[in-house]
């Protein structure tokens, strides 16, 4: 039998694979609910372009922003676990993380905290950082999109989740900002060179399989 399908139709088919191989089936149905949650909600995504600042054409964009960059800001896009050097980084690093496409400042480095996801992770904001506004039912069960307030950039999302990290500062605020390292600059206090996030982590090769499926 032969059929024509789309890529996305393609994913979800070797995301099967891998899974039964697991005996994960289970965790493949909750995938799917989650996706065409968001896919429904993607339906009323907010112009990243209207009612912003600094405003660039798509084109210029394009050119002002690197690959990685441009997919996560302009088009919404998420880098893979452990993609952005940022990743590796604490409070120890002293500084601030600011947006790639236009430097405003958005998170402090005494509000990161590891939370073992794969991406940077912070318990407050700074009032650079623009929160999706959801009915609280929606808000916890799939979390809130954050953007650069500025330019209107995607950096990532926010959920309600940060009192599961005892001994953490999210443990304090209850939030968890689940950020693409791509979308950030991290800019040291005193100065120093500035550390872009679309990096990947020192001695590491982004891989293009789906690290929920490999940890390499």
């Amino acid at each position: 039998l032969t059929c024509i399908i789309s890529s996305s139709a393609l994913s979800v088919n070797r995301r099967l694979y891998l899974l039964k191989q697991t005996g994960c089936i289970a965790t493949l149905a909750t995938t799917t609910t989650a996706v065409a949650t968001r896919s429904a909600h993607a339906a009323d995504v907010k112009s990243r372009t209207d009612g912003y600042a600094i405003q660039h054409t798509d084109r210029e964009w394009a050119y002002i922003l690197s690959g990685p960059q441009y997919n996560i800001l302009r088009q919404g896009g998420t880098e893979r676990q452990k993609a952005s050097i940022l990743h590796t980084f604490t409070m120890a690093n002293v500084g601030t993380y600011t947006c790639a496409g236009c430097a405003t400042p958005l998170f402090s480095s005494e509000d990161k905290f590891s939370s073992g996801t794969g991406w940077p992770s912070f318990s407050s904001a700074l009032p650079g950082v623009e929160v999706e506004e959801l009915d609280p039912v929606r808000a916890t069960l799939d979390g809130r999109e954050v953007r650069c307030s500025s330019c209107g950039g995607h950096l990532g999302d926010l959920f309600n989740d940060g009192w599961i990290y005892r001994g953490s500062s999210a443990a304090k605020t209850g939030k968890r900002y689940c950020i693409d390292g791509a979308a950030l600059v991290f800019k040291p206090e005193g100065g120093g060179e500035d550390v872009f996030g679309d990096d990947p982590p020192p001695n590491r090769v982004i891989k293009y399989e789906q690290s929920m499926y490999r940890d390499s």
